[in-house]
């Protein structure tokens, strides 16, 4: 049977999904706690990445090499930046970027040195079934948590995602790192700290991956406001509900 990885950003968030798990068993590795165990009739593997492109490239290599991992799928939070992006709304990533990558004038700025691209994409198939799981999960978190941190219902966003080893939590940050890749071509729609690092992982080992961030912030003055609540009472959930139609709808694929 084919393994799935889910990993994690927050350990608020991983809560949720371990309790899912099946005869959970702990395995500690490369300075992980990695818990594999059954989600139903799929394997799966909870791991917590921690924070940045480093610590999220050595978490997808050892997910791969001594777990025998077949996908990849990343759950977390991250910054809107694009038109309409609103705090509570779940962006599902179709490729990444990493906005602090520049080797010019040897490489075009945001190009990877020596892999002749600037983004790295999603695995269209399971991005897919992400987009209908996010649909369906956000219906049905929407019926049973009720929370005061968001101003509307949320919405489903896909399209490029940067990653950065930056926390942005200024709007005069957010609106340079927006204006720049604009001008360089990229819309972009969320930033986050470790994305673009599992997608060149992956890329490298040619395993699937997919990613889903829920918006906590806007990526400026207020980035820091209630993110512990945020985290708990709205992006957690949504992870869980999200999570939960992901691994039902692959499995009938």
């Amino acid at each position: 049977m084919s393994t799935i990885a889910i990993v994690s950003a927050l350990l608020d968030e991983q809560r949720g999904l371990l309790n899912q798990l099946q005869n959970p068993q702990k395995r500690l590795r490369a300075g992980r706690t990695f818990w594999c165990g059954q989600w139903g009739e799929q394997q799966v593997v909870l791991v917590l990445s921690r924070v940045g492109k480093v610590a999220a490239a050595s978490t997808t290599a050892t997910l791969i090499e001594a777990f025998g991992v077949t996908r990849i799928l990343f759950t977390g939070v991250a910054g809107g930046l694009g038109d309409g992006v609103r705090v509570g709304d779940v962006v599902v990533a179709r490729e990444f970027l990493q906005h602090d990558m520049d080797s010019s004038p040897l490489f075009a700025r945001y190009e990877i040195p020596l892999y002749g691209r600037t983004c790295l994409s999603c695995d269209a198939a399971m991005t897919a079934i992400l987009l209908e799981a996010a649909s369906a999960g956000l219906a049905r978190a929407g019926s049973h948590f009720h929370h005061d941190l968001l101003i509307a219902e949320p919405r489903v966003h896909a399209g490029l995602v940067a990653s950065g080893d930056r926390f942005v939590s200024s709007a005069e940050d957010a609106a340079g790192l927006r204006a720049d890749l604009h001008s360089a071509g990229h819309d972009v729609l969320a930033v986050e700290m470790e994305g673009a690092a599992v997608a060149q992982v992956c890329f490298d080992y040619g395993v699937p991956f997919a990613a889903m961030r829920t918006i906590s912030d806007r990526a400026d003055d207020q980035a820091h406001v209630d993110f512990s609540a945020f985290v708990q009472q709205v992006a957690s959930p949504y992870a869980l509900a999200i999570v939960r139609e992901f691994i039902s709808l692959q499995l009938n694929q």
